[in-house]
């Protein structure tokens, strides 16, 4: 007896099976978490879920449904057998015993599946606060502060970057204890909401969001978030705990502003790291003067320097190290032709910000260096 039939292509099933793999467990004490939920329904939809108890991806396709039901199949075999049929057309088929036929062409597969009662439910977003934002505005938000995410998971909601939404305006802020980026865009819905949302779930939508006009529908709860877009919808659980106090960490007031060319700067930053390697590390100098800074890097295989041309207010010149890698981080996601540089000494945050306006501020810690 047939519990579950259809038909879809395969190029449409093989996108759907390689994005809700995502949210799926590599390794649980649980089997259905090891698995896609799918559910074949009679009007044509063919509904995919993966979840891993932190975080849910669900999407569907159309397809040809000969007998609705649900089965769980083994998310990494369904996904790369179903990528290496032959045909454009794949045939699922399940019995009543859960064997699971997988064919397209002349392949067939077999695999032993889990009762979909198995399949932890999704949470659902109590006393959500819903609104919506243009997916390229969202998109380059994520993008420019996900980078900043702490990776170490000593303060945990480090981790997630903070959702803060004032005034008709939403900021997003990432920090890792070396640096910050923030990121801001107005928004029409008169909120005022505050929640830290996991760097995995943000990578995972930052993936998902396309490059069109559409928008994103986000649903914000006490402990779950949710965005939908398109035929995808993700929820995740929001982290708990007392985010940094940021705006305390920016300066207010620079002594001290440099106007310069992004590329110039991030081509001649690495040029100087080529001498930099996991096994020898060392900090980028910029001697800085009123219409140069000088970059270099010193390691035990040599030392390089470059210069480049800048515009600024600097009445005598002193030296400022850091992390390359944080810097051009830093610099790559501004998304801008001109940046300031706003100082205030050697051993002050590091500022960027644009030329004009306001849409985004990263901040990077120097590094003490010792006199040669």
């Amino acid at each position: 007896m047939i519990s579950l039939k259809f038909t879809c292509e395969k190029s449409k099933l093989v996108e759907a099976l390689s994005n809700v793999q995502k949210a799926v467990s590599q390794k649980s004490t649980i089997a259905a978490l090891e698995g896609i939920l799918i559910t074949a329904k009679n009007t044509g939809i063919i509904e995919l879920c993966g979840y891993n108890t932190e975080l849910g991806i669900t999407t569907s396709v159309c397809g040809t449904v000969k007998k609705d039901g649900q089965i769980v199949l083994n998310a990494r075999l369904l996904t790369e057998i179903v990528r290496k049929l032959p045909e454009d057309l794949v045939q699922i088929e399940v019995s009543a015993q859960l064997s699971a036929k997988i064919a397209g062409g002349s392949s067939v597969f077999k695999l032993v599946g889990i009762d979909a009662s198995e399949f932890p439910s999704l949470p659902t977003i109590e006393n959500a606060k819903c609104f919506e934002l243009p997916v390229l505005d969202l998109k380059n938000m994520i993008r420019q502060t996900v980078f900043a995410v702490s990776e170490a998971d000593t303060n945990p909601i480090h981790t997630g970057t903070l959702f803060e939404i004032k005034n008709k305006n939403i900021t997003l802020v990432s920090v890792d204890g070396y640096r910050l980026a923030l990121r801001s865009e107005p928004i029409d819905k008169n909120l005022e909401l505050s929640f830290v949302v996991p760097g995995k779930t943000l990578r995972e939508v930052l993936h998902l969001l396309p490059d069109t006009d559409e928008t994103v529908k986000i649903s914000a709860g006490m402990r779950h978030i949710g965005f939908y877009v398109g035929d995808y919808s993700v929820v995740s659980r929001l982290l708990e705990g007392e985010f940094i106090d940021y705006k305390s960490t920016v300066p207010e007031k620079s002594k001290y502003k440099i106007s310069l060319s992004t590329k110039d700067f991030i081509d001649s930053i690495e040029r100087v790291s080529l001498l930099i390697t996991d096994r020898l590390k060392s900090p980028v100098r910029c001697l800085l003067s009123k219409s140069n800074i000088h970059i270099s890097c010193i390691t035990g295989i040599g030392k390089a320097d470059d210069e480049i041309s800048v515009s600024s207010n600097i009445d005598e010149e002193f030296e400022i190290a850091f992390n390359n890698k944080y810097m051009t981080d830093a610099l790559k996601n501004t998304d801008c032709d001109e940046i300031e540089l706003h100082l205030n000494g050697p051993l002050n945050p590091i500022k960027i910000v644009p030329k004009e306006g306001k849409s985004f501020l990263f901040l990077v810690l120097p590094v003490r260096i010792k006199a040669e």
